[in-house]
């Protein structure tokens, strides 16, 4: 499938050339997944952890496209409560609902406190995953043992996973649905690229449920 985004991230980043099937492979399983009413759990450790928030906060509110809300959802909001509903209606986004799994952190303590720490996102897939639900597990490595847990748990809720790690094979690409494995091995260089492809992911979703208003 030929996408203006996907193409415009290959122009300015061509060493991802090799990563265009498998992006546009991912972007089908998450469109999939949000036109079906699913929602997106995403996980990572240190630099992959703040990844996993950035794409939270490209996913639930306007990215490029302020997303206003249809006439119907403003309705029934200025229907509840003229003023409030109003105000709401004039500064609410339309959202692609996402959750970082790194981001609670009076859960993940008390579990890796009673529990076992490295289950810790793998608890969390397990309470928040239905079947229908994307997982897609950060790791530059693929072999974080906690990302890895939480995948084979998706997997088991009926969930897909997408992996995005580097260049080299491993666990987490051969069990993920779909695995971007990014032309790079060192961390820091496999996070450099990581940025504009899951950026040309939020984009064509965005462009996908909300257009280019």
């Amino acid at each position: 499938m030929e996408h203006a985004i996907l193409n415009d991230l290959v122009s300015r980043y061509p060493q991802l050339a090799v990563c265009r099937e498998d992006i546009a492979k991912a972007f089908a399983v998450l469109s999939g997944s949000y036109h079906n009413r699913g929602k997106l759990l995403i996980c990572g450790n240190g630099g992959s952890a703040a990844d996993a928030e950035h794409i939270v906060g490209e996913l639930m509110k306007g990215f490029k496209s302020p997303r206003r809300l249809d006439e119907a959802s403003q309705k029934r909001l200025k229907d509840i409560d003229k003023e409030q509903g109003r105000l709401l209606a004039e500064h609410l986004q339309g959202a692609l609902p996402a959750i970082a799994l790194d981001g609670h952190p009076a859960l993940s303590t008390a579990y890796m406190n009673d529990c076992e720490p490295l289950m810790c996102f793998a608890q969390q897939v397990n309470g928040y995953g239905r079947e229908g639900d994307v997982l897609l597990g950060i790791s530059t490595s693929g072999n974080s043992k906690n990302v890895i847990y939480a995948a084979v748990t998706a997997k088991a809720k009926g969930m897909k996973v997408i992996g995005l790690t580097g260049e080299n094979g491993s666990r987490l690409s051969g069990m993920a649905d779909v695995c971007i494995r990014v032309p790079e091995t060192e961390t820091y260089k496999v996070q450099e690229l990581h940025l504009p492809v899951y950026h040309c992911l939020c984009l064509m979703l965005e462009e996908e449920f909300f257009g280019t208003r």
